[in-house]
């Protein structure tokens, strides 16, 4: 652990290596373990750590809230609408003001540049707990799903359906890493972060793995082992554009109809929150196929790992 991650800032996966993730994973399973057997984890018993969340959550803060608990951490929860930032102060002011009194910060926010900045003037370790780039703690998740469910990674196909942003962009990363092949399917003109697709491009190299986008959800659908769907659109966006992406993806939808497309064997995950009806039918998302409830416990787990990796 301390080889590792002692002391780092877990901002998303570009600054991780496959090594790296396992390791994450590994710990993160092994977390799992002990809290289904209530094997106690008090690793981090005295530690404080603030939470600072500028976007609303019901995952994410849960569980992290209950896995600090677990590990012995408190937690304290930092709005945005009551911190000087509001009014004006630097970011750098309070950044360095919560690194005297915390021993590390986890945030939810909206640009990557905002969680990069907090880590530039922190000596504590700093946790993104998503922002419009990147949803690293999903992806520990996700990758802890799909061993569970899949066993080996290398070799799968993940058909990926919604709006190519930041959990689309943490996919294609650990895709390549772990040698899986990801087939994206959205309207023409839209397109993952480019930087992150030439960095996924390039380690799926090593692995044989393909990243492609396609305009053809029946050819992303076929031989797909994983079916992961993801909101058309995110918070922030004006009625106008929630309209439009309505209208755009709407070929796109994950119905039971487009799970048959894919392996017989499928799983259908879903970072949730999830718009029931809209980028998937109700039924897909209460079918035996669905795994998005493993998934979302998994955020928890995937919490102990990866506060424990940089903490300890």
């Amino acid at each position: 652990m301390r080889h590792y991650f002692r002391g780092r800032d877990f901002l998303g996966f570009k600054d991780l290596n496959r090594e790296e993730i396992q390791y994450i994973v590994d710990l993160s399973l092994e977390f799992k373990r002990k809290w289904t057997v209530r094997e106690p984890h008090r690793y981090l018993e005295g530690q404080v750590w603030a939470a600072l969340f500028e976007k609303n959550s019901t995952r994410t803060r849960n569980a992290f809230q209950r896995a600090a608990a677990d590990l012995g951490v408190t937690t304290i929860y930092l709005r945005p609408d009551e911190l000087q930032t509001n009014r004006g102060e630097p970011l750098k002011d309070t950044a360095r003001i919560l690194d005297r009194y915390f021993d590390g910060l986890f945030i939810r926010t909206f640009g990557q540049e905002i969680v990069d900045e907090y880590a530039s003037w922190m000596k504590h370790p700093v946790i993104n707990g998503l922002t419009s780039l990147a949803h690293p703690t999903q992806g520990i998740a996700d990758i802890m799903t799909i061993i569970e469910k899949k066993g080996e990674m290398r070799g799968l196909k993940l058909c990926y359906a919604g709006n190519p942003y930041n959990v689309c962009n943490t996919t294609m990363l650990f895709c390549a890493d772990f040698g899986m092949d990801m087939s994206i399917a959205c309207p023409e003109g839209m397109f993952p972060d480019q930087a992150i697709w030439e960095m996924a491009q390039e380690r799926a190299k090593k692995t044989g793995s393909k990243i492609t986008v396609t305009q053809d959800f029946d050819e992303a659908l076929r031989g797909s082992d994983i079916v992961y769907g993801m909101t058309q659109y995110a918070m922030g966006h004006s009625q106008e554009e929630i309209d439009k992406y309505h209208k755009m993806f709407a070929p796109y939808q994950i119905t039971m109809d487009a799970m048959a497309k894919a392996d017989s064997e499928a799983i259908f995950m879903h970072c949730l929150p999830a718009h029931r009806g809209e980028e998937v039918t109700d039924e897909v998302m209460e079918c035996p196929q669905s795994v998005i409830f493993d998934e979302g416990e998994n955020r928890m787990h995937a919490m102990k790992g990866i506060l424990a990796a940089v903490a300890l």
